[in-house]
C-alpha cells in the first residue's frame, strides 16, 4: 500500500479509500470489517491491514442500520453520590467494552420528569439495551417502553414486574454471614444498630441477624433503628452500654458509618475492640474501613461482579434471550482487627 499522492484528499478515510488501496470492491471490504459475509482469511487480513494503515472508522450508524443494532446501552441512575452506583458501573461497561458496546449514563437524581426526557433521549439514540441502577436497592415503578422491544436490566433496585430482571445483593445472607463469623468467634451477646427500617436493606440486614442467632440458639435481642450516620451510631452505642442489663460482646452495623460511630464510642466508654467488644460493619466502604480504630471488619456486597452479571445478561437479553426474576448475588466478608481474628480476608456466601 502506498500513500496518497500529493494534492489528494487526507480527510477523514471512507470505505472506498479501503476498497481502491486494497484492491477488493467495496461489498468486500463492508463483508470483511463487518463479519458478515464470507471472505477468505487472507482477504479479510488485507483489509483489516489497510484499514488500520489509513486509520478509516467506520460510521456507526450506518452500521447500526446495516446489522440493526447501534451497539450501545443506556445508563440509567438515581445515584447523584456514586458510592454504589459507579462500581456497578464500572463493571458493567468493561463487560460491555470487550464486545464493542459503548454505554450513554444518565442521571434522574429521583426526578420522575427528568427520567422520562433521558429514557426519551436514550431511544432516539436507538439504544440496544439499558440498565437501571439506583443508590438504593428498594422498589421502584418499572420502566414503560411500551412495546420498544428494548431490553431493561434493573442493578441494585428492583420493580413488581415478574418478567423483569432484577439484580440485586444478598443483604440478607451478608448479614447471616457477618453473624456467624461472630458466634464462630464466640460472641454469644450480639446487638445490631442500623439504619431507618423503611429500607428494605435494613429490614434484610436485621432478618438476617436474627437467623443466624436463632439457628445457633442465640438471644435475638431487638434492633435499634436510626440514621445512616456515625453520629447515629455513637448515640445508640453510648445507650447500649449505659443499660443495666448484660452488655454486648459484639455489635454488628447496618453500615460502616454506623460502626465507625460504634467504635467512637466503644472508646470514649474505656472498652476495647476487638478484646471487650467486636464489631462488623456492611458495605466495606475503604473510606470508612480504613480510618476506623481497629480497622473495620464488613461485609461486601460485591458491587464489581453484580456490574459484570448485568453486562452479561444485558448481552444475553439483546442477543435475543429472556430472563426474568430476582436475583440475589452473594456478598463477601472481609475480616479486619475490629472483630479479633487473626486471618486478614474471608470470603463466602449463604
Amino acid at each position: 500500500m502506498t500513500e496518497p499522492p500529493d494534492g489528494e484528499s487526507r480527510g477523514p478515510r471512507t470505505i472506498y479509500d479501503v476498497a481502491r488501496l486494497a484492491g477488493v470492491s467495496i461489498g468486500t471490504v463492508s463483508k470483511a470489517l463487518n463479519a458478515n459475509g464470507r471472505v477468505s482469511a487472507q482477504t479479510r487480513e488485507k483489509i483489516e491491514r489497510v484499514a488500520r494503515q489509513i486509520d478509516y472508522r467506520p460510521n456507526s450508524l450506518a452500521q447500526s442500520l446495516h446489522r440493526s443494532r447501534s451497539m450501545t446501552v443506556g445508563i440509567l441512575s438515581t445515584d447523584s453520590f456514586g458510592r454504589f452506583t459507579m462500581p456497578i458501573v464500572g463493571a458493567l461497561e468493561r463487560s460491555l467494552f470487550d464486545q464493542g458496546i459503548a454505554a450513554f449514563m444518565c442521571s434522574a437524581t429521583d426526578d420522575p420528569a427528568r427520567e422520562r426526557q433521558h429514557i426519551d433521549q436514550l431511544l432516539r439514540k436507538r439504544i440496544d439495551g439499558l440498565v437501571v441502577t439506583a443508590r438504593r436497592a428498594d422498589l421502584r415503578e418499572p420502566i414503560a417502553f411500551t412495546g420498544r422491544g428494548v431490553p431493561v436490566i434493573y442493578a441494585f433496585c428492583h420493580v413488581g414486574d415478574p418478567q423483569a430482571l432484577c439484580l440485586l445483593p444478598d443483604d440478607e445472607g451478608g448479614a447471616a454471614l457477618a453473624v456467624e463469623h461472630l458466634i464462630g468467634l464466640g460472641r454469644k451477646r450480639i446487638a445490631h444498630i442500623s439504619g431507618p427500617e423503611r429500607f428494605e436493606a435494613v429490614r434484610l440486614r436485621a432478618k438476617g441477624r436474627g437467623r443466624a442467632l436463632a439457628a445457633s440458639g442465640l438471644v435475638i435481642s431487638d434492633p435499634l433503628f436510626g440514621r445512616w450516620s456515625e453520629e447515629w451510631g455513637r448515640e445508640a452505642a453510648m445507650a447500649l452500654f449505659s443499660e443495666r442489663r448484660a452488655i454486648p460482646d459484639a455489635l454488628f452495623c447496618g453500615n460502616d458509618q454506623i460502626a465507625r460511630g460504634a467504635l467512637d464510642a466503644l472508646r470514649e466508654r474505656g472498652l476495647r475492640t476487638p478484646e471487650d467488644v467486636a464489631v462488623v460493619g456492611f458495605d466495606n466502604w475503604d473510606v470508612m474501613t480504613d480510618a476506623a480504630r481497629p480497622r473495620l471488619t464488613s461485609v461486601d456486597m460485591n458491587l464489581d461482579a453484580l456490574g459484570a452479571e448485568a453486562g452479561a445478561a444485558l448481552q444475553a437479553m439483546m442477543a435475543g434471550e429472556t430472563l426474568s426474576g430476582v436475583r440475589r448475588l452473594p456478598c463477601s466478608l472481609v475480616v479486619r482487627g475490629s472483630c479479633g481474628a487473626k486471618t486478614q480476608a474471608m470470603a463466602g456466601s449463604l
